[in-house]
């Protein structure tokens, strides 16, 4: 079957997750994507290793071609230009500047392709006084206000444990891609920059901030899992230390609860016979169901839940994720054969019924294609690649 992206070529300059998760995507639904890394370094995404395997860059760099080249050589630059005038996308994450003091900026760029679309990733965006401050996700995380929300009411803020902020950004940068082709290939003709920042993309994710500060001088703190919007909602100890979440985000499914377990009397407090009142009173209201799931054991619980249809389920693990008769059916990961052996990995995901996505291989050793594309799509011959490799251009 076709694969949506198949005419789309994308030139890959990025490090790191934000660019990593930005790039499978695109070529999980069938771009060609080329990797670009510094020779003899490669992209840092490389030695993020768990007991010597580096799991991040064969599930990230999957999809995608690979070839090493120094960009910042005069040498490189030339090879580089040649990739551009065949590509559809660019994708860079450098700090703001960078690329220009490589003498490759969006004017140059654009003048060696004027179809190009080029996607800047970075941590504060490409402009205001902020823009060439370095910054990673955790930074991100913790000045978004994401942090200062998260965590226990008495507790530090937490950033969280995986690199949330880059992947919500390879999310909005993939979509602005679409835009962007969709606006080149039917309007203008013409390619033109994108500018996502890291900071950006996880702050609009969190709610209308902004809308009630403005309005009534509201700051969001830190209350675990308890929602400002609804109640009851959070995740409960069973009494074999199991955990369930619970989410009551309507008055039906609160008041379902309640009475599935014995507390329907809470529903004549005026204390709790509303949302908003639940909502205003919720750590008494959770010290009730605390004690109503917390007397009963995991499977006690789910019994109640199924019998009632309420809306909670376990704290699961990927063990518990992997052994699941629903994601077994919906093929929920995979076993990808490639060169270092076997692997399961996420499947890929959304899924088009006429356009379906395909993993093709996993993330392959650093300039494993450096012959083909080199040699047989821009036509170096042997003795010029190895001149080249000599010299430290790839």
């Amino acid at each position: 079957m076709a694969q949506a992206l198949k005419d789309i070529r994308v030139l890959d300059l990025t490090r790191l997750v934000s660019g990593a998760m930005l790039g499978r995507l695109l070529g999980d639904f069938g771009a060609d994507v080329i990797k670009v890394e510094q020779p003899g370094v490669g992209d840092p995404l490389r030695k993020w290793k768990l007991n010597g395997q580096p799991f991040w860059w064969r599930v990230y760099g999957r999809n995608k071609r690979t070839i090493t080249l120094n960009i910042k050589s005069l040498d490189g630059q030339k090879l580089l230009r040649r990739l551009v005038e065949k590509s559809d996308l660019l994708l860079e994450n450098f700090i703001p500047g960078t690329m220009d003091r490589f003498g490759l900026s969006w004017d140059v760029l654009h003048k060696w392709n004027p179809k190009l679309i080029v996607v800047r990733i970075s941590g504060w965006g490409q402009t205001g006084p902020k823009a060439e401050t370095p910054g990673f996700g955790t930074l991100v995380e913790a000045t978004s206000g994401f942090a200062m929300m998260n965590g226990e009411e008495d507790g530090p803020p937490i950033v969280p444990a995986f690199p949330l902020a880059d992947m919500v950004t390879a999310l909005t940068a993939c979509n602005a891609a679409m835009f962007a082709l969709h606006y080149r290939d039917n309007v203008s003709g013409e390619g033109q920059e994108i500018d996502a920042s890291l900071f950006e993309s996880l702050f609009t994710l969190l709610g209308p901030l902004a809308a009630e500060y403005n309005a009534l001088g509201n700051i969001r703190v830190r209350q675990g899992s308890k929602s400002i919007n609804s109640a009851p909602r959070g995740a409960y100890q069973t009494s074999d230390e199991a955990w369930l979440a619970l989410s009551a985000s309507t008055p039906k499914t609160a008041e379902t609860f309640l009475r599935a377990y014995g507390l329907g009397s809470l529903l004549d407090d005026p204390k709790f016979a509303t949302n908003e009142a639940r909502v205003q009173n919720m750590r008494e209201l959770d010290e009730h169901i605390a004690e109503a799931i917390g007397s009963k054991t995991l499977k006690e619980n789910m019994s109640i839940i199924e019998r009632n249809l309420i809306t909670a389920v376990p704290v699961q693990n990927i063990e518990d994720i992997e052994r699941d008769p629903h994601w077994q059916a919906r093929q929920l990961t995979t076993k990808i054969e490639e060169e270092w052996g076997n692997i399961r990995m996420q499947n890929v995901f959304p899924l088009l019924m006429e356009t379906p996505g395909k993993i093709r291989w996993a993330g392959k050793s650093i300039g494993a294609d450096n012959e083909s594309i080199y040699c047989d799509e821009l036509g170096l011959s042997s003795e010029k690649l190895d001149m080249l490799k000599d010299s430290g251009v790839i």
